[in-house]
């Protein structure tokens, strides 16, 4: 009989693989997505100028209100960047503060306990615990030392 189940170890380290391996798709720089940014913004503009009917060209609220909407937009896209990166520090500061500490980790149904060895940081950091990296989302638990 063929054993089809991966331990819990064999499980991260696939997962971790295909992590990896899906941060490696993104297309010059830049990941598929379903929402317009600021740069397709402008080039709808753009092509609404340069295609407009020159005897009734575009009246100028309407180029001030499509104006303020990109500056707008603009800024929300400034906020939200800066909001990952608050996010990504407080993320990272919050697995630094594991380390010496006792955690248990949930690996599938398998629970692994051990004292956090060190920390990544980043957008997805990690804690090392018995010599494997886990995600800080697979911590259930931290115990005081």
């Amino acid at each position: 009989m063929i054993n089809t189940t991966m331990s819990a170890t064999e499980q991260l380290q696939t997962e971790n693989a295909v992590n990896f391996y899906n941060k490696t798709l993104a297309v010059n720089g830049r990941t598929p997505s379903s929402e317009l940014g600021k740069d397709d913004f402008l080039k709808l503009l753009m092509a609404q100028l340069s295609n407009q009917d020159p005897t009734s060209p575009m009246e100028n609220t309407e180029f001030i209100a499509q104006m303020a909407q990109f500056s707008s937009l603009e800024q929300m896209t400034n906020m939200s960047t800066g909001f990952t990166k608050l996010a990504s520090m407080l993320n990272s500061s919050e697995a630094v503060s594991t380390i010496g500490h006792t955690v248990e980790i949930e690996v599938g149904e398998d629970v692994i306990a051990g004292i956090v060895e060190g920390a990544t940081r980043g957008t997805n950091p990690q804690v090392q615990v018995n010599g494997m990296l886990y995600d800080m989302e697979k911590i259930k638990r931290v115990y005081a030392n």
